[in-house]
């Protein structure tokens, strides 16, 4: 109760920016005033920013800049991890649940004349995922405001974008990455899946073409729970940047070539490598080594499934609060009362401190699903 309570008072006197109406002239107007765009002497353009910040809209204009901005350098790049990770959306923060249904699609049985059809077992199984608040907070002193011209915050677009895209990606990758190396909720020798099979998708092969086409054959005879080969088809091969180099050239490679060591002299054999007809893509993933702490983490590397075309076999899901599905820029109002009863500015700044707060929040969250969609290689 204690945690709620301050929960609620830390959202106290907050006011979205994004749901502010501003309109165009009114955006337009003030972000040439704060860039200076129509080139004033610097006493002339200090002084239309000093009085500019004391009327009531234009903090509400400048939050509205500061949120435009920042979509925009949110939105400029697709982030890597979406190709491998499955991306969906939860309604609100309550623990979701994906059921997984299986035995439907395995062999018919051969009923004979006037005989009965029987029921086919089905097993069912339920995954859980919940999103949750990230965010900060962003304070600017008043003085600031009034003797720096902006320029002390001139990159806080940025740094909230940047923010929000590091902890989205960071989130993505602990969803099969951890401290302690491969997550053990999605990897294992064996790990159980929520069907109640036993699942290995864990080796300690090191990274070559061999390796690699020993791991893909791995996957496509992982088995449901009745049996039946799955025939999952591997994709994204994701490895850290201190294997990018040899994951380039094992994809990218026409040849390979090993020695035979006979009675004589090694005799080097060329031998077509059908990799890169395997259509895999490769994807280096940088918090792979910030985030996995073990001594393994140069060479550990992951192997995911298609999750377009086998979307009842995702190894991953990422979800974005509906209607939240990105970083979302809000500012406080001042708590001071002026002695006439007329209104203060939010640049007036909180009554303790003079500071101008500004805060960025996302709502995300993820969870590891079936265990036959991956596979990791563990190598010391």
């Amino acid at each position: 109760m204690a945690e709620l309570l301050q929960l609620m008072e830390s959202m106290d006197g907050f006011k979205p920016v994004r749901g502010a109406h501003l309109d165009e002239a009114s955006m337009a107007t003030a972000y040439d005033l704060l860039t200076n765009a129509n080139k004033m002497p610097v006493h002339q353009w200090e002084y239309s920013l000093k009085e500019a910040i004391t009327t009531s809209d234009f903090p509400y204009l400048f939050g509205g800049i500061l949120d435009r901005q920042i979509l925009a350098r949110y939105t400029a790049s697709i982030p890597d991890w979406r190709s491998y990770i499955y991306v969906g959306s939860s309604k609100d923060f309550r623990q979701k649940r994906l059921h997984k249904v299986q035995g439907l699609d395995n062999l018919l049985d051969r009923v004979a004349e006037k005989g009965e059809y029987l029921v086919k077992p089905v097993g069912e199984g339920r995954y859980t995922l919940q999103v949750y608040k990230y965010g900060n907070q962003f304070d600017i002193s008043w003085e600031s405001i009034i003797d720096d011209d902006m320029g002390a915050f001139s990159d806080v677009p940025q740094r909230f974008a940047d923010a929000a895209t590091y902890t989205e990606a960071y989130l993505a990758t602990s969803l099969f990455c951890g401290v302690g190396g491969p997550s053990a909720a999605l990897f294992g020798a064996p790990i159980a899946d929520v069907d109640g099979q036993n699942v290995t998708n864990s080796g300690v092969l090191p990274l070559t073409i061999a390796n690699l086409e020993t791991t893909v054959s791995l996957m496509a005879r992982q088995t449901d729970v009745y049996g039946k080969i799955l025939g999952i088809r591997a994709k994204y091969l994701v490895v850290p940047p201190s294997l990018e180099f040899t994951a380039r050239a094992i994809l990218t490679s026409a040849l390979k070539q090993w020695t035979e060591v006979g009675a004589g002299a090694g005799i080097p054999v060329p031998t077509a490598n059908v990799i890169p007809q395997m259509g895999l893509q490769l994807h280096v993933n940088p918090m792979l080594e910030t985030i996995d702490a073990t001594a393994n983490d140069v060479g550990t590397w992951y192997m995911f499934a298609d999750k377009g075309s086998a979307k009842t076999m995702k190894a991953m899901e990422f979800d974005y609060l509906r209607g939240h599905e990105s970083p979302e820029i809000c500012m406080k109002a001042s708590d001071k009362v002026s002695p006439s009863g007329g209104p203060i500015s939010p640049f007036a700044g909180d009554f303790a401190t003079d500071n101008i707060f500004y805060r960025c929040r996302i709502c995300v969250g993820g969870a590891a699903l079936d265990p036959r969609a991956a596979y990791t290689q563990v190598h010391t």
